[in-house]
């Protein structure tokens, strides 16, 4: 059966606060483990109000060390907010206390504005240009120490901690593919150029000593219900905040809405048409529809599933309706 996995924006929600939304993050962590999902990945955001893993490998920490089995990791770092030694010495650490569970993904976005990218780092010297650079080096920092090195990361030296490249567009599958990695994918919210990016990664993989053949993971909006009718009205608290994220606003996750046309003028709905064109919303079985024909037509190997959910037990039953479709859906590609 084709892995799931579950993407945790750690959403914090209006009313709510991020204590509420970390106690739910690792409440939707213990139960994902117990349904059988494969990984638990959260994502570096920061200066949102709505997302409360901006810390994340310290966020990781803590649903690895409530969970026992379940692989943890990032989906992803922004590393060109960081120095490679940081985050390998972070990711060593978390591999050294929870053994072969450790995930750590990689993108060349800020996962912010340019204002707080500054902020972050000081400087932009470290920018996007250096990111392949910065991912070789990075990942230097998990071999066999070398005689003579002189920079180590400790804990982090000779640890087994997966890399993997996301991306939304070409470029991180062409990096993927030149360097051998796993290659995870943001259909959840930059649908456009799927299809020709596993294309690419595909044809032009060169095995690895971490991985000898492609391995495509797509990110999926998946909000499930018991109809049709309430996975939409769900729904609708990820298309708002999408769309105040794309104005500007960005602010906490809100209620759902009964109906959301009324709020959409003719550009929103053409924005959220296209960002959300993957999403997938309804009962079980449209779901297994959905996540059937998108299985069969990309050919992906994993699924990491999204679903910013307001209510905390709607966002947990989203994934056990998930999960309980599983056994019906095609096999990996």
């Amino acid at each position: 059966m084709i892995p799931f996995s579950v993407l945790d924006l750690s959403p914090v929600t209006e009313g709510s606060d991020a204590s509420q939304s970390l106690a739910n993050t690792l409440d939707l962590a213990r139960h994902a483990e117990r349904l059988g999902y494969k990984r638990y990945w959260l994502a570096e955001h920061h200066n949102m109000p709505g997302i409360a893993s901006a810390a994340t490998a310290v966020v990781i920490g803590h649903v690895a060390a409530g969970t026992s089995m379940i692989r943890v990791g990032a989906g992803g770092i922004m590393l060109p907010n960081h120095a490679p030694l940081i985050i390998a010495e972070q990711f060593g650490t978390l591999a050294a206390l929870h053994p072969g569970r450790i995930d750590l993904g990689l993108g060349r976005a800020p996962g912010t504005d340019q204002m707080t990218a500054q902020a972050l780092r000081r400087n932009l010297a470290g920018d996007i240009d250096s990111f392949p650079q910065d991912v070789v080096e990075l990942m230097r920092y998990f071999e066999p120490e070398e005689p003579g090195q002189r920079v180590r990361a400790v804990p982090g030296t000779g640890l087994d901690v997966p890399v993997w490249i996301l991306g939304s567009s070409l470029y991180g599958a062409q990096l993927a593919a030149m360097l051998g990695l796993p290659y995870a994918f943001a259909s959840h919210f930059a649908p456009r150029e799927l299809m020709s990016a596993i294309a690419i990664y595909r044809e032009r993989f060169q095995p690895s000593a971490q991985l000898d053949k492609p391995y495509v993971m797509a990110g999926l909006n998946v909000v499930a219900a018991d109809s049709d009718a309430e996975a939409k009205r769900l729904f609708t608290s990820a298309q708002q905040a999408f769309m105040r994220l794309r104005r500007g606003m960005p602010g906490k996750l809100p209620p759902p809405v009964d109906d959301i046309e009324p709020l959409l003028d003719p550009a929103s709905k053409a924005m959220l048409d296209h960002a959300l064109a993957e999403a997938i919303v309804g009962s079980p079985e449209t779901v297994r529809q959905g996540v059937s024909e998108f299985i069969a037509r990309t050919g992906v190997d994993e699924i990491i599933a999204t679903a910013q959910i307001y209510d905390h037990a709607a966002r947990v039953k989203s994934y056990e309706l998930l999960a309980g479709i599983r056994q019906e859906l095609p096999a990996a590609g």
